[in-house]
């Protein structure tokens, strides 16, 4: 017996081995280095030299540190409740039965997997004041567009624009395959009692699809902090710094100022506002589900 058990964990070490070195080397290595690197100046040319606590002291008195975290929540309170939303109304519309709907769905779900830089440079592009398809199809209409991307009133609702367009796919798949969890009963039953389709939809679909809601809510939200590849394609941070999030403030800060410490420091403020924000939703989702 104990021979067997002996093999047993020498066949799953030689399986398991080759991931967990790999994990070991690429994310948990990193990981560990970034906590010792928040504590450190080095500016990638000179030896490193403890810095103490005096990268984080600086992150609360940063104003740019501050402006890219407002800028970031901007883009989480303009895009979540957009996605979720249109991800939740396309997912109850492709659920139903109507025609092509097997290739509505692959369509819908095509801009997840297409490239962010593809994604960026096109509606670049088509938001562009003077030769873009947006403004052109608003002006047959009477109706003078936005700068959009020129514009810091405009940038970071284009960024949001062009996020939504690209994510809804992700969500709606996620609250798709919830739907098609629920049992038709519930609502066979539920319209038979004489309930109208907003209520069935508040008192049925919604409680049931809570799971698969709170999951794409805590995806989307993680996602909406670490917004970092539209903003580089599309503005750059500008215009003005009006798009600048904290994952742009991170890279620029190690990469192009060299500040390596301070970025790690960054990094693992981000870390604490992500943690904290899934250990609330995670609370939130054991007191609403059913």
């Amino acid at each position: 017996m104990y021979e067997r058990g002996l093999s047993r964990t020498f066949t799953l070490a030689l399986f398991l081995g080759p991931a967990l070195v790999g994990a070991a080397l690429f994310m948990v290595g990193p990981i560990l280095a970034s906590l010792v690197l928040a504590f450190m100046h080095w500016d990638l040319l000179t030896p490193m030299r403890f810095a103490g606590l005096a990268n984080f002291q600086r992150l609360l008195h940063d104003p740019d540190f501050w402006g890219a975290l407002r800028h970031t929540l901007t883009f989480i309170v303009g895009y979540v409740p957009l996605v979720m939303v249109v991800g939740f109304l396309v997912a109850l519309g492709l659920n139903a039965r109507i025609p092509g709907r097997g290739l509505l769905r692959a369509l819908y779900f095509l801009p997840v997997v297409t490239s962010w830089v593809a994604v960026g440079l096109v509606w670049k592009w088509l938001l562009n004041p003077q030769y873009g398809l947006l403004n052109n199809a608003l002006g047959t209409i009477g109706i003078q567009g936005p700068a959009w991307l020129f514009d810091p009133y405009w940038a970071m609702p284009a960024v949001i624009l062009t996020s939504l367009w690209k994510d809804t796919g992700f969500v709606m798949t996620i609250l798709l395959a919830g739907l098609q969890n629920i049992p038709p009963e519930y609502q066979e039953a539920a319209a038979i009692d004489g309930a109208s389709g907003p209520q069935l939809h508040r008192f049925i679909t919604v409680p049931l699809l809570a799971p698969a809601l709170f999951f794409a809510l805590t995806i989307s939200l993680i996602n909406s902090f670490q917004v970092f590849d539209q903003v580089y394609v599309m503005t750059g941070g500008g215009p003005a710094g009006a798009t600048t999030v904290l994952i742009e403030r991170i890279v620029k800060g190690a990469f192009s100022y060299s500040q390596m410490g301070y970025a790690a420091a960054m990094s693992w403020a981000l870390f604490l506002l992500v943690f904290g924000t899934s250990f609330v939703i995670s609370r939130l989702r054991a007191r609403w589900e059913p």
